[in-house]
């Protein structure tokens, strides 16, 4: 009993080893594409800031606002959730439809004819599935004080 107490012991020191993020939270954020869509709670914000990831250093995050490029420094960052880039999938939808009308039966003046009437209603359409979930990647440890 001792021993498979002491093997389960032994295995989760060596996945914490062999986990990077565990010893450094902000691996995860190195980890992420550029053009990923972000939400940063910023310190003291009380909204997110919502952007797009054009790159990350070991002490700050680039990121683009609206057509302008900014930098963030880390230790400005409470939460940072990602959501996925290019996972928005798109698709064209065509749908036609046709109508076919009886022909009136009932007297009509001279000259008309009882022709049974079509019509034919074609669109296109372009549907945008629903985009992914912001996912949290990285939340300010506990130990850093805010300022």
């Amino acid at each position: 009993m001792q021993r498979i107490g002491l093997l389960m012991l032994l295995g989760a020191a060596l996945w914490g080893a062999d986990n990077p993020s565990v010893d450094n939270p902000w691996a995860k954020v190195r980890e992420l594409k550029s053009r990923s869509e972000l939400r940063i709670y910023k310190k003291g914000a009380r909204e997110p800031l919502i952007a797009t990831l054009d790159e990350v250093t070991e002490d700050r995050i680039l990121i683009v606002v609206k057509n302008e490029q900014m930098s963030v420094p880390k230790e400005d960052i409470d939460r940072l959730d990602a959501r996925p880039a290019g996972k928005t999938p798109s698709k064209i939808v065509k749908e036609t439809t046709a109508k076919t009308t009886e022909p009136d039966y009932t007297p009509h003046p001279p000259g008309g004819v009882n022709v049974p009437g079509e019509s034919y209603n074609p669109s296109v359409s372009r549907s945008s599935g629903s985009k992914p979930d912001f996912e949290t990647v990285y939340r300010r440890p506990p130990g850093t004080p805010k300022k």
